[in-house]
């Protein structure tokens, strides 16, 4: 069974990170304000980045990754921009 790692835009510009074994139905929920939580009262979301794991822990651990990440990694890794998203981390990593 595959498990996703997502990321949401919110109403409000924010980024919400979540891990999920049902990405499609995951995502109806969020948009439906069905989950309690940040997303409910930041409408519309729109799904921005999905990425497909073997494992629930693999997908839990990159969920938690990103959480701790800039909103500029997160972009560069978005955008697919991994030389970006290294030069981000090295620059958190000497201050």
């Amino acid at each position: 069974m595959p498990f996703w790692v997502y990321i949401l835009k919110c109403g409000d510009g924010s980024y919400y990170t979540g891990h999920t074994d049902n990405l499609d139905y995951r995502v109806a929920v969020h948009r439906e304000g069905r989950i309690a939580g940040y997303t409910k009262s930041r409408h519309p979301v729109t799904l921005v980045f999905s990425e497909q794991f073997g494992t629930r822990l693999e997908a839990l651990e990159m969920e938690q990754r990103i959480k701790g990440w800039s909103r500029a990694k997160k972009d560069a890794m978005m955008r697919g921009d991994w030389e970006d998203v290294s030069r981000l981390a090295k620059s958190k990593t000497q201050n």
